[in-house]
């Protein structure tokens, strides 16, 4: 039961990244996608139906962390609390900088908004890279499973390197969802942006593969011991392999395609190479926090699953009504994104 709800749990997190994911790349880059006022309308209104409803899965990934493994959910929310306390700021500005763009009818406020929407977007991608790499690094936890550190001690070079992979990853991701979702001089600037973009992820990726080996040996573990899992890492090198030849056909739904799937499987992949453990510890590893050892009741995982699947089959059916009600281009110089405008 317990590897069910791990499974469970790294599913609810890969779909908030590649869901949330493609808004935050396309917040990063929207001071170089979007260069008048029409077609800055154009990248808030591609994005403005499904954002928040996109976060809604980080919501989602935090309740069931805290019902189905309660000493993870207190480790990471009081050991991360400064970290956790930026995420949660970063998201309140994001939303602000959307809706008041809006409703603020301003050249004024035009400009301070844009640059909060980039700065947001942005350091929530770095934040949730960081997040990734000290978790895969292992963080110092005491005999009770809590955290023992400084803030500082969690900008080290490795978790440095997957936040840039997290940044420029969701920057493509955002890219080309921009250009599958516009038309003319913005669809093909985003397209441009998504080739170069892609120049840079390609060494980024092969050289956090290789730091992830160097910083912990243990992720080939479950791999040696049950060689048919190879097929993940197989499939992510293969999706890069079909990202660049749709990107280079211009082939704009594949190539969306291919960034969530790559997505997908290096959270797969990643989520492989940790099992059993949620939280490693670093430099005791007999104090880290695994599926075992985390994990609540039988009756309550036994009792939260029933109640999962009814929960999720009323979020994913909302979630495909969604995208199938607002399927299609974007044309430019569209309204902007409001609440009031999609219920």
């Amino acid at each position: 039961m317990e590897s069910v709800w791990f499974a469970v749990i790294v599913f609810v997190l890969t779909v908030y990244t590649v869901l949330d994911g493609f808004d935050l790349g396309v917040g990063l880059l929207h001071p170089w996608a979007a260069r008048t006022e029409p077609e800055r309308r154009t990248v808030l209104a591609s994005i403005g139906p499904v954002w928040d409803g996109n976060e809604v899965w980080l919501i989602a990934f935090g309740g069931l962390l805290f019902l189905a493994f309660p000493r993870v959910y207190a480790a990471g929310f009081s050991g991360f609390y400064l970290p956790l306390m930026m995420v949660l700021w970063l998201l309140i500005g994001r939303g602000i900088a959307i809706e008041w763009r809006h409703g603020l009818d301003d050249p004024m406020w035009k400009a301070p908004l844009d640059l909060l929407f980039f700065a947001c977007s942005g350091l929530l991608a770095l934040l949730f890279g960081l997040a990734v790499g000290n978790v895969v690094r292992g963080v110092p936890l005491d005999p009770q499973g809590y955290y023992q550190g400084l803030f500082a001690w969690m900008l080290n070079p490795y978790a440095l390197l997957i936040g840039a992979l997290s940044l420029t990853l969701l920057a493509l991701h955002g890219a080309n969802w921009l250009a599958l979702k516009t038309e003319g001089t913005l669809q093909q600037r985003a397209r441009g942006i998504a080739r170069w973009l892609l120049r840079v992820l390609t060494p980024v990726l092969a050289l956090a593969t290789l730091a992830t080996f160097g910083v912990r040996a243990g992720m080939l573990h479950n791999y040696r011991a049950a060689p048919a899992l190879l097929v993940v890492p197989l499939l992510v090198a293969g999706t890069v392999a079909a990202l660049w030849l749709y990107r280079s056909r211009d082939h704009d739904l594949g190539a969306f395609a291919c960034s969530s799937g790559l997505i997908a499987g290096l959270a797969a992949a990643t989520a492989i190479g940790l099992h059993p453990y949620l939280l490693p510890s670093e430099p005791l590893p007999e104090r880290g926090l695994t599926i075992a050892n985390a994990a609540s009741n039988s009756h309550s995982l036994a009792v939260g699953l029933l109640w999962l699947s009814f929960g999720l089959t009323v979020v994913v059916s909302h979630m495909l009504f969604v995208y199938a009600l607002f399927r299609g281009k974007v044309a430019e110089g569209g309204q902007e994104p409001s609440d009031t405008e999609y219920v």
